[in-house]
């Protein structure tokens, strides 16, 4: 016969287990569908890795591309996959300001998904040990409560990892108009320094090994660069300001 008691204990084992790394789990499952998406691609297209992402690339070129790239975009947090990877394949592909356009809406949109999954799954969303993370952590919860919407602005200014100020918002239950307002608005210069970024880039002589990198356009490179820099120090201007009120 077995014993209940130690049935019930290895029960509540496995749902305290999965209380803690549900998102680590989530996450892992969604690189495994990725993965094994592109490599049966792979296998049954008879494609190598760089010409099954050439295939990624024109489909996004096609009418309905930008729509699967804003979903691809809403999607990406949940797969913790780098913002500024996409952001920079959006002005790779579409130019300056289409590619803002479509960067601005699905970087928006990945935002709000995961100060949801913040909000109603806060626990566990911020790794436990991580002296680094939680330093930002402990400089920014207090403020991100008594103010949100100046704070979630400087948080994007100075570059703090994107998801984690989406989820650590959701987390804290910061009210959701200030921090998309400020979202929008502190993203800005980010997202136009990097999808000038990849505007300078030929995607196409990248796949083609072909690339050279005194093809860059100097000027958007350097405009780039521009905005990188304008907006740490408007953030630093912010902070002064709120030190002397």
């Amino acid at each position: 016969m077995i014993d209940t008691n130690v049935a019930d204990e290895s029960t509540a084992r496995r749902d305290g287990f999965l209380a803690r790394h549900w998102q680590k789990l989530v996450a892992a499952a969604i690189w495994l569908a990725l993965v094994g998406s592109f490599l049966g691609y792979s296998i049954i297209t008879g494609s190598s890795p760089t010409e099954t992402l050439q295939d990624v690339v024109d489909l996004l070129r096609t009418p309905f591309g930008p729509l699967l790239y804003i979903i691809i975009y809403t999607l990406r947090p949940l797969a913790f996959f780098s913002a500024i990877v996409v952001t920079l394949l959006g002005g790779a592909i579409w130019g300056p300001v289409w590619g803002t356009a479509f960067v601005v809406i699905g970087s928006n949109m990945s935002a709000t998904l995961a100060y949801v999954f913040g909000r109603a799954f806060g626990q566990g969303v911020l790794a436990k040990g991580d002296g680094a993370t939680q330093g930002i952590v402990g400089r920014y919860a207090e403020r991100l409560r008594a103010n949100a919407f100046s704070t979630v602005l400087i948080m994007r200014l100075i570059y703090l990892p994107y998801d984690l100020v989406n989820y650590l918002a959701g987390f804290l239950r910061v009210p959701y108009k200030p921090f998309i307002l400020a979202s929008i608005l502190g993203s800005l210069p980010g997202t136009l320094t990097f999808v000038l970024a990849g505007a300078s880039l030929d995607i196409d002589d990248i796949f083609a090994g072909n690339f050279d990198i005194a093809a860059i356009n100097p000027w958007t490179l350097a405009l780039s660069a521009i905005l990188f820099v304008a907006g740490i120090a408007f953030s630093r201007l912010l902070r002064r300001q709120e030190a002397g009120a």
